[in-house]
């Protein structure tokens, strides 16, 4: 690709920092450099026309947790690490609404449900929920976070389902409002924003990293922060992030829809919501494990069978519905629940592997990676 003389001294020369990802962690990083230190220069490259991962992609979750959630997180993790997350989920949010107001990002918090057709797993669940709403009293200032509510079941019109949990704190939001916002405010800051510019590889120099492209432009900066969460082996094939896709799909308007707000099935696996009067219903990837760890966005026909099939049997039983729209997006996994934020190398930095809860954590999490950044500048 060919450049004038002015396209590479307005865009490309003396670089600060090099945002890889214009996700909503790589966002927030790049605006709270920008508040930190007002005369760096800050530029977010970004491969897709928008972000290519899944922060507009997803399901628009606020991603407090489910009862079910957290007790499938405390036997894999520690108390202490299980209720920090939680705070950091809660936090995050919380930052996230303070960045761009509730009505910008269109927030509605109207509860969320887990619903249970197993006796078992509800009843371990329904156990807990004194222990879980002590424990989250402390983060949500809230008495009773979790609460049954099998009463709603009927209202709803659910077939299949023994009983519901409530949680009054979860909430819903639109991701594509979102990252529009976010975007529109880093760049009020002064950051540069390129769509369509693939960052193919980092190569550390002394006092500054090399990023070629795949336009053939080579971008120098003085720090470099990879925000590509679930596809971020493809420039740090050493970090242990797993690409998670996560296939959706979108009904046609549904007269007088009962539902409102946001629900979880089948241990979290899959999700659904109400957009309007459309439901978004997602998930499936437990049905194949394998096929679903993959970078490369798509549909099967196992997922997409299934999630009609329970539209049809379990949460719309008896209502006529049309599929208007599908899409996927990738998550980033790993052995553990936590995020990588961390240095890498000499004057680069990750900030990846949120584990499906970037609406979240997102917030925090980039402004966690900016200090690093900015740490890094000093050095």
């Amino acid at each position: 690709m060919q450049l004038s003389f002015w396209e590479k001294e307005t865009y490309f020369s003396n670089i600060d920092v090099l945002v890889v990802g214009s996700g909503i962690v790589g966002l927030t990083a790049a605006l709270h450099l920008k508040q930190a230190q007002p005369k760096l220069k800050v530029l977010v490259a970004e491969r897709g026309l928008l972000p290519t991962g899944g922060s507009s992609k997803n399901a628009g979750f606020a991603c407090f947790g489910s009862p079910s959630e957290l007790l499938d997180d405390l036997e894999h993790h520690t108390e202490d690490e299980v209720f920090a997350l939680v705070e950091k989920r809660w936090r995050g949010l919380q930052r996230l609404r303070q960045h761009l107001g509730d009505a910008t990002l269109d927030f509605h918090q109207w509860g969320g449900y887990e619903l249970f057709d197993k006796k078992p797993l509800y009843e371990a669940c329904a156990e807990k929920l004194p222990y879980l709403n002590k424990q989250l009293s402390a983060i949500t200032g809230l008495p009773t976070t979790y609460r049954q509510a099998d009463e709603k079941i009927k209202l709803f019109g659910f077939r299949k389902v023994q009983h519901l949990l409530e949680s009054v704190v979860e909430g819903q939001l639109d991701t594509g409002k979102m990252i529009l916002a976010l975007t529109q405010k880093v760049q009020a800051q002064g950051v540069l924003v390129l769509n369509g510019l693939e960052v193919q590889a980092l190569h550390p120099k002394e006092n500054s990293v090399i990023a070629t492209t795949t336009q053939e432009i080579n971008l120098q900066a003085k720090a470099v922060l990879v925000a590509t969460n679930g596809l971020a082996q493809q420039l740090l094939p050493q970090l242990h992030v797993v690409p998670a896709r996560a296939q959706v799909l979108l009904t046609k308007p549904i007269p007088d829809l009962k539902l409102k707000g946001t629900f979880h099935y089948d241990r979290g696996y899959y999700y659904f919501r109400n957009i309007g009067n459309r439901v978004l219903f997602g998930g499936g990837r437990n049905l194949d494990f394998a096929a679903e760890e993959t970078s490369t966005l798509g549909l099967t026909g196992l997922v997409q069978n299934q999630l009609e099939e329970l539209l049809k049997t379990v949460i719309l039983p008896g209502t006529a519905f049309e599929v208007e729209q599908r899409w996927s997006g990738i998550m980033g996994m790993g052995p553990a629940k936590t995020t990588l934020v961390q240095q890498v190398q000499e004057r680069m930095v990750c900030a990846v592997r949120l584990s499906g809860m970037g609406v979240a954590i997102g917030s925090l999490v980039g402004e966690e990676a900016a200090e690093l950044v900015l740490q890094q500048l000093q050095a």
